[in-house]
């Protein structure tokens, strides 16, 4: 499960690939609701009998695993189980853009599972999400964007701060594909990073999570978790995490000095998180949220103009009361579960 996690060669060519069935793997594509024209690539693999859903997210520099056709089913598995791959990666196409609308990506395949793979569910509200390195990054903001989607999640050394991620690469590694994806260094606008940033948006976050991340990690620092629990426990949210320090684990490769024990051990307490969180997570009726970008929940959503801006987001779902504010008067949509819309501008903060 941790290969897909690591930041190698990402396969190249797979969008042209056509769709196909077998007994208990399918490889799908399905249309993002979002941005027009954009199709994705997503592996489905079918448990024996209805479970939950489990989404994975493959790493930065990667896609999801090559599809195959599978005759039997995966030993141990017992989801619905969707390996996501991101706009832009090998078997979708779109344009990467580092946790925007890519975010998106996820929230659609679960949707597209629920309508097309339903006899495979046991229950349509328990979804559950997980990634490692810049899947995990994905899970962090995916967790506070998507707040009330997933019952439980795990990010196996993540990002959570991708304007210090780009001051840590000091060869260009990554730093190079953040200029494209992003648009610029985060010196030159630091809210489109705020945006991105499971960190910045830490407040928003009503799902259990398990982190895990090596002491020894260079490609992702172990910063970047140790920042994301300081962040949690800040905005009084430091029940939801559960966390794991790997003493001596890490290098260029994330699990670097990892035993065969050790990975078993973080799969299985992954597994064990989950089997802990079994109940669907509800918004409550009044709050208030960080939109970096967009926020989708059960019962609206909010999209700014584009995905590198912030607002604040207060609402109080049993008046139907919405109210955004912004560092600069920035035009938004909202769209209620109903099929309410509203168009406005955000608010100026003082």
């Amino acid at each position: 499960m941790f290969e897909s996690f690591e930041d190698r060669i990402r396969l190249q060519g797979g969008a042209a690939l056509s769709e196909f069935a077998s007994p208990y793997q399918d490889f799908r594509k399905y249309r993002s609701s979002v941005s027009p024209g954009v199709e994705l690539g997503v592996n489905v693999i079918k448990p024996s009998r209805p479970g939950p859903v489990l989404a994975t997210l493959h790493g930065w520099h990667m896609s999801m695993p090559m599809p195959e056709r599978r005759e039997r089913p995966l030993e141990g598995n017992r989801y619905l189980l969707l390996q996501v791959d991101m706009r832009g990666r090998a078997f979708s196409t779109g344009r990467p853009d580092c946790n925007g609308f890519e975010l998106m990506d996820v929230y659609d395949a679960v949707a597209f599972a629920r309508r097309e793979y339903a006899a495979y569910i046991a229950d349509p509200e328990i979804v559950y999400l997980e990634g490692g390195s810049g899947g995990g990054g994905n899970v962090l903001a995916a967790a506070a964007k998507l707040p009330d989607l997933f019952a439980a999640a795990t990010s196996f050394y993540g990002v959570s701060d991708y304007a210090s991620w780009y001051e840590q690469d000091t060869i260009g590694e990554f730093r190079d594909e953040m200029d494209v994806w992003i648009g610029c260094a985060p010196a030159d606008d630091p809210e489109r990073y705020r945006a991105r940033s499971g960190l910045s948006l830490a407040a928003n976050v009503y799902t259990p999570l398990y982190l895990a991340h090596g002491d020894a990690d260079v490609r992702v620092p172990v910063s970047h978790s140790r920042a994301y629990v300081e962040a949690m426990r800040r905005v009084g949210k430091g029940g939801l995490v559960r966390y794991e320090e790997l003493p001596g684990i890490g290098g260029r490769g994330h699990l670097d000095n990892a035993s065969e024990a050790l990975r078993r051990r973080l799969a299985a307490n992954s597994e064990r998180h989950r089997a802990d969180h079994a109940r669907p997570i509800a918004l409550p009726p009044r709050g208030r949220l960080t939109v970096g970008g967009f926020v989708a929940t059960k019962r609206f959503r909010v999209a700014l103009e584009n995905v590198d801006q912030v607002a604040e987001l207060s609402y109080d779902l049993e008046r139907g009361l919405y109210r955004l504010t912004a560092s600069k008067p920035y035009r938004y949509t909202l769209v209620t579960a109903n099929g309410e819309r509203r168009e406005g501008v955000c608010a100026v903060a003082e």
